[in-house]
């Protein structure tokens, strides 16, 4: 079958699995290029197939030599359709990571489930003992709790609705959008979703089953951007969701502190996901932020964001936190230079000017990427399995 792109605005239909490979086989070769480190052997990585999680698993097998277990929530090709890209790249990298000596499995379901907190207990018992470190990378949309309700999570403003600059991606125009606010509901169901309930719960499952090693380590992922962005980030409903995820941190240190573990969140940097993707305003802030942090040599994807996290931040000394005990991993996006350049040309970009003030060819290489397409070494004439 010959796989092409099928964009319908800001989601991708389709997923190359050649390209899926070429991508988790970059990846690989570049914490390879930083050498090895003295970090986690038994690694377990909730939400382990694209974005941050895959670049996780691949920062702690291929940097510290860890055994992983992934838990993801793909599907399959259907013979007709091709898998999700999360898919695909998790078979690559098992493929690779075995080929390499390295223990790889994985689970695919919904992580949220009691089941799956089984399934993967079961599995830690029988291949590993126990866990050194978990990373907690989940990004649904959607979350059914233990007494069936299902609850879906939106990103929206909590307080007023919030009008700015935005780029059509559809038309490459620039226009105005407007945000609007959620209803106290929707706030509720948010960070039920996305804040840190079920990092806890996972957590207290590891524990209970005697599967956390004493003296782990757990990460969790975290946004908070410019101020430009506050309205819809920090103090919009995500934002709510992932300040209830902080204040998981400190839940985890203090209930498992008689076993040593500890609880990181990591403030991470502005990078292309399909979420952002659907969020007026926020793709053309990351296309102008690519541009300034390119021309200044401080652009980072996941892996490299991931690589900076394990060499060093986390295990190279004592972990190196802010005042609030968090990794901040986007030191470099809100560097004062940076921002200040951003919102310059924030201030002037508009239709006629996006392509040269802004980087539109890197946000959209990097939006196909991650479905596996515009690898230049990759030939997608020609027919593959799917």
């Amino acid at each position: 079958m010959i796989v092409e792109p099928k964009v319908r605005g800001f989601i991708c239909a389709t997923a190359h699995p050649v390209g899926c490979r070429e991508n988790v086989k970059r990846q690989i070769e570049y914490i390879k290029h930083l050498g090895t480190l003295d970090g986690p052997k038994h690694v377990l990585v909730i939400g382990a197939s694209t974005g941050y999680g895959l670049a996780s698993r691949i920062a702690a097998a291929y940097g510290s030599g860890a055994s992983t277990i992934g838990v993801m929530f793909e599907k399959e090709s259907n013979g007709r359709r091709t898998a999700t890209p999360g898919y695909y790249n998790t078979k690559a990298f098992e493929a690779f990571a075995q080929a390499d000596g390295l223990y790889a499995k994985s689970i695919n379901g919904d992580a949220f489930s009691h089941e799956v907190k089984e399934q993967v207990i079961q599995m830690i018992r029988d291949d590993l003992g126990s866990v050194d470190m978990v990373i907690y990378s989940l990004a649904a949309p959607r979350r059914t709790t233990a007494d069936g309700v299902t609850y879906q999570s939106v990103l929206k403003t909590t307080s007023s609705d919030f009008t700015n600059k935005s780029w059509n991606l559809r038309d490459n125009t620039i226009g105005e959008a407007t945000i609007s606010p959620a209803t106290e509901e929707e706030i509720t169901a948010t960070v039920k979703v996305m804040g840190g309930e079920d990092w806890i719960d996972w957590m207290n499952a590891l524990s209970q089953a005697g599967v956390l090693a004493d003296g782990a380590v757990t990460v969790a992922y975290s946004y908070i951007g410019p101020e430009l962005t506050y309205p819809v980030y920090l103090n919009g409903t995500i934002g709510m969701a992932k300040k209830h995820l902080q204040a998981s941190a400190a839940v985890i240190n203090e209930t498992l502190a008689p076993h040593h573990v500890k609880a990181y969140i990591s403030v991470n940097k502005a990078l292309v996901t399909q979420a952002s993707a659907a969020i007026p305003i926020v793709p053309l802030y990351f296309a102008i932020l690519y541009k300034v942090m390119k021309e200044k040599g401080l652009h980072e994807g996941c892996i490299e964001q991931m690589g900076r996290l394990f060499h060093e931040k986390l295990f190279a000394g004592s972990p190196v936190v802010d005042q609030e005990g968090r990794i901040r991993l986007d030191d470099w996006e809100l560097r004062e230079d940076v921002q200040k350049e951003v919102m310059e040309i924030w201030d002037k970009i508009r239709t006629e000017n996006i392509t040269e003030l802004a980087d539109v060819e890197g946000y959209w290489d990097d939006f196909y990427r991650m479905f596996g397409f515009r690898f230049p070494n990759v030939d997608y004439t020609q027919d593959v399995e799917i």
